[in-house]
């Protein structure tokens, strides 16, 4: 489903990536750990597309995601690509279900079907009786399972996490890494996630190591 080719990535006089080379298949659940600055929340970005990089070829589902224009790009990142990050990113005025729906809106899909998907995704995830509320009447763990349903909503082909249980306390992590494979075992739902959390990354099917801009064989 992914393969990374040689990546490549500085800022200013700081080389990041030194030659990454990756692959993940369909329905694999990946962590990349790593020490701060080693690299990995970079090349997360590079590979989910918020960032381009210097050197080196990124493809998604056979596409080369480098090559697209700002335009094709970003319709390929709304259709294709679910984000979770360690802060929720939700936007304060709206509720959980209107948040989940947001990225099928940008995407010109019909509301309908999307309040319907939302409407299941939310209750899949244990929200049922939450949908009306806002981010501010949610706990921490609430929040950020709206924010998965958020990523889900126009099942995408893989979902980039950047440390998504970073934020919350160890019983909420505990429920969000059960749920993530879930879903994985559920749907098939390709996972690539950015972690310190030992115990997440152990549950992976695959762990890899950043180490000084390169991943460790």
């Amino acid at each position: 489903m992914i393969e990374a080719t040689n990546i490549h990535k500085s800022y200013s006089h700081l080389h990041v990536l030194k030659g990454v080379d990756l692959l993940i298949n369909k329905g694999e659940f990946v962590s990349i750990i790593g020490k701060s600055g080693a690299g990995k929340s970079t090349l997360l970005h590079i590979l989910g597309t918020l960032d381009k990089a210097d050197k080196g070829s990124v493809h998604i589902n056979g596409i080369d995601v480098l090559q697209l224009n700002k335009k094709k790009l970003a319709a390929f990142r709304n259709k294709n690509i679910g984000f979770v990050f360690q802060f929720h990113h939700l936007l304060p005025e709206f509720t959980a279900l209107e948040n989940v729906i947001i990225p099928g809106l940008i995407g010109k899909a019909s509301e309908p079907e999307l309040k319907k998907r939302a409407h299941e995704l939310l209750d899949y995830l244990g929200l049922s009786d939450r949908l009306e509320h806002k981010p501010s009447e949610l706990s921490g763990g609430e929040q950020q399972r709206v924010a998965v349903a958020r990523a889900l909503i126009n099942q995408p082909a893989v979902i980039f996490a950047d440390e998504p249980s970073g934020n919350l306390d160890s019983a909420s992590s505990q429920e969000l890494h059960q749920l993530l494979f879930k879903l994985r075992d559920d749907f098939q739902q390709t996972f690539v996630i950015v972690t310190h959390n030992d115990d997440l990354a152990k549950m992976s099917d695959r762990i890899l190591e950043m180490q000084d801009g390169i991943l460790k064989v």
